[in-house]
């Protein structure tokens, strides 16, 4: 039995205990069962690999052919796939862990925006958290958390807009909101930020020209420091593909009449190219097909190149169940927890009813132990375990079909 250490996005931390020839799907599918999470194929377990790049738990290869290791490595709760509008999430328990993921890529400077989105998002963080304004409870809270990188100046903004929201508001923009509703305006700031979802993985052009390239659900990205410079829409795209540590972008006929057929970018290493593929892979799948891709059969006597391919609902199919009711509303409470502050927090690793350490075992076998107390409680079993999809790929390629 392995036992591995997951990080959840309110940095609180729990060990699951999985059978030594568990897939990733396996553990994945714990943590989103310990946390009730209905809408989980928007979020993945990220971990760093041996060579030092952060890569995402495969859910189909056994986890020690991802990590010779892995009871030493800390696997990240996150969000992967980001929508274009967040609007499209239906559970409060999601959109609450959206916001966590917004509050801690605003933390760490990942998200880089204006001074006046960034203040006007953490006014947002602070209605959820405290509730209305409270001036001397807003400068204590502001001087022992850290909600920007350069956040010293911008204390007195930030407490502005969460008295009376920016310049020009026609009612007051904070007061009376309850935590989910601060959930859905922070997201609604969010969305409209040009760096929004984006994750840059650093790269070269043909001339040596450094850029960063990323994968969003319109396409793949050229970027130069924080400023797009191209976008190879989906529909652009014939075929994605990586040799050694070149990423290929082939285009289709009536695209490539005006420039290249296939453009190529060079990347750190070999490991790097292949994690960015993978990732392009999953989200051409995830936001273009309209249904679970089908795995393809193994090849008889040899096979060439990856044989990697998306696993999971698709986003139109999220969309789809939760329209005709098949995503069950699952319940979802914040609790107030004891502080000088009487701060309003939901802690995303739920063990509110439990003092003491315990073990659940399942009828798979895998094992859950619970090692100190947080917040919701998990009901629910480990769902639907069956999910399998294959991209549209071939080896190494990926074929982009519209």
């Amino acid at each position: 039995m392995l036992q591995l250490k997951v990080q959840f996005l309110d940095d609180s931390q729990k060990i699951f205990v999985v059978d030594q020839k568990s897939c990733g799907k396996g553990l994945f599918n714990l943590t989103c069962s310990h946390l009730n999470l209905a809408e989980k194929e928007y979020f993945g377990l990220e971990f760093r690999s041996q060579v030092g790049h952060h890569v995402w738990l495969e859910p189909l290869k056994p986890i020690t052919k991802q990590q010779v290791n892995p009871k030493e490595v800390l696997f990240k709760f996150m969000v992967k796939f980001f929508p274009v509008d967040p609007g499209h999430l239906r559970e409060e328990l999601t959109r609450y862990l959206f916001a966590l993921q917004l509050k801690k890529d605003l933390a760490c400077g990942r998200l880089p925006c204006s001074d006046k989105s960034a203040a006007l998002l953490v006014s947002h963080l602070l209605q959820a958290e405290l509730g209305d304004f409270h001036e001397e409870r807003d400068q204590r809270h502001l001087a022992g958390h850290k909600y920007l990188p350069n956040q010293d100046y911008l204390d007195h903004r930030i407490m502005h807009y969460h008295r009376r929201g920016p310049a020009g508001a026609l009612t007051i923009l904070h007061h009376g909101k309850t935590p989910a509703e601060s959930d859905a305006q922070l997201l609604d700031v969010a969305r409209k930020l040009d760096m929004y979802g984006i994750r840059p993985h650093p790269a070269s052009d043909g001339e040596g020209t450094h850029i960063n390239l990323a994968v969003t659900h319109m396409g793949v990205l050229v970027l130069r420091g924080n400023t797009k410079i191209n976008t190879f829409n989906w529909a652009k795209i014939r075929k994605l593909s990586f040799k050694r540590k070149h990423f290929l972008i082939k285009l289709h006929a009536n695209i490539a009449a005006l420039c290249k057929d296939t453009l190529e970018f060079a990347m750190a290493s070999r490991d790097a190219c292949k994690a960015f593929w993978k990732t392009c892979v999953e989200y051409h799948a995830f936001f273009r097909l309209s249904e679970e891709p089908k795995s393809k059969p193994k090849a008889l006597l040899c096979s060439k190149g990856s044989s990697f391919r998306y696993s999971g609902r698709t986003q139109r199919q999220l969309l789809e169940h939760g329209r005709k009711g098949q995503l069950r509303s699952l319940p979802f409470e914040r609790k107030r927890r004891a502080s000088r502050y009487d701060e309003r927090q939901c802690r995303s690793s739920p063990d509110l009813l439990t003092d003491v350490s315990k073990q659940l075992r399942a009828s798979n076998g895998i094992v859950l132990i619970e090692l100190h107390s947080s917040s919701i409680t998990n009901t629910r079993g480990l769902g639907q375990e069956g999910w399998r999809a294959s991209s549209s790929l071939e080896t190494r390629n990926m074929d982009i079909r519209s």
